[in-house]
């Protein structure tokens, strides 16, 4: 069998507007897209560096890069595991080894693994954090999709927030993202805030460093942890903190991870939450393997661009089909 070689490659993808958060506002999505080829076949894996994670566009790239030798001397995806850390850089590489692999085989990545053929699920559309009048105006223009995922997590003024947007969107079922921006001192009246609006989920209302609170509280609605949960190792630290975790390859360090991890969390009863960075299809194929598995699905990052790459994910109001074998796997 001929040695892989290696590309990588960073691409940038203009956001259709802007992107904002509790830590900031973005304009483009700015990916890393590791390739490997046998000079027949080709394997394509995306990631998204975090800077929460201390993470660079540069860093990960070259990280990618110094892997070269080793995978011209016969690296696979299970060594990888053990050879490179979780995060994003993994994540290319390990998607792009599954891609590979069924490109090789002739056979989906879902037979190769042994789970059923993935069907179409239905995904949450992010809205932005903002002023409340401005999110009820993104709102409505959503308001016609089942599940709707709001950002807050801005000093004051969320159950505002929260609250413009019910309005706005009388049907969706709303989950709320805070990314760590709320405190203990306004945790208890933004969460009555959200249980009044109907909300189903919370996602990392604290920091990651500072969520003991979530331990003595009485929840009237589920919590998930996203910053707060990585890979299968910090699962055990969040069981009496939260009900449910948010998988996101780029934390985990790829799908080989991912599913593990997944299958962790089940055992320790967490539910599955699948989420994702703004990126395009190619980050989004991978994570709708473990979508199958979850009580929540949030894989609308192609949604937020101006344009998607060819061949990418298919798209109907909510609902987003499995990859077609050009896009991965």
């Amino acid at each position: 069998m001929s040695p892989l070689a290696l590309c990588v490659r960073v691409e940038r993808w203009p956001i259709a507007g802007s992107f904002t958060i509790s830590r900031g506002a973005k304009t483009e999505a700015v990916v890393v897209v590791a390739e490997l080829s046998d000079g027949t076949h080709r394997g394509r894996g995306e990631c998204v560096p975090y800077a929460r994670y201390g993470e660079t566009v540069a860093g990960v790239a070259d990280a990618i890069e110094a892997m070269s030798p080793e995978i011209s001397r016969g690296l696979d995806r299970e060594r990888l595991q053990s050879v490179m850390a979780p995060g994003a850089a993994r994540n290319a590489l390990d998607c792009a080894f599954w891609d590979l692999a069924a490109k090789r085989a002739g056979r989906p990545v879902h037979e190769l693994i042994g789970l059923p053929a993935p069907k179409a699920v239905t995904t949450a559309y992010t809205i932005s954090l903002a002023t409340p009048e401005a999110m009820a105006q993104a709102t409505a223009g959503a308001a016609g999709r089942a599940l709707l995922k709001i950002k807050l997590g801005a000093p004051g003024g969320d159950p505002a927030r929260i609250a413009a947007v019910r309005r706005a969107a009388p049907n969706s079922e709303l989950i709320v993202d805070a990314n760590e921006g709320w405190t203990p001192e306004d945790l208890a009246a933004n969460l009555a805030a959200c249980v009044q609006a109907g909300v189903t989920l919370v996602e990392q209302p604290l920091p990651a460093n500072a969520d003991d609170a979530l331990a003595h509280i009485a929840r009237r609605l589920p919590i998930c942890a996203d910053e707060s949960a990585h890979g299968r190792a910090s699962l055990s630290a969040l069981v009496g903190k939260y009900d449910a975790v948010n998988v996101k390859l780029d934390k985990t360090g790829g799908l080989t991870e991912a599913l593990a991890l997944a299958g962790e969390a089940e055992r320790l009863g967490l539910t599955l939450m699948v989420g994702c960075m703004v990126a395009t299809s190619l980050a989004m194929a991978p994570a709708m393997l473990l979508a199958q598995r979850a009580r929540v699905v949030d894989l609308d990052g192609p949604l937020l661009l101006a344009r998607d790459r060819p061949n990418g994910l298919r798209y109907e109001e909510s609902r987003v089909h499995p990859p077609a074998p050009a896009l991965w796997g």
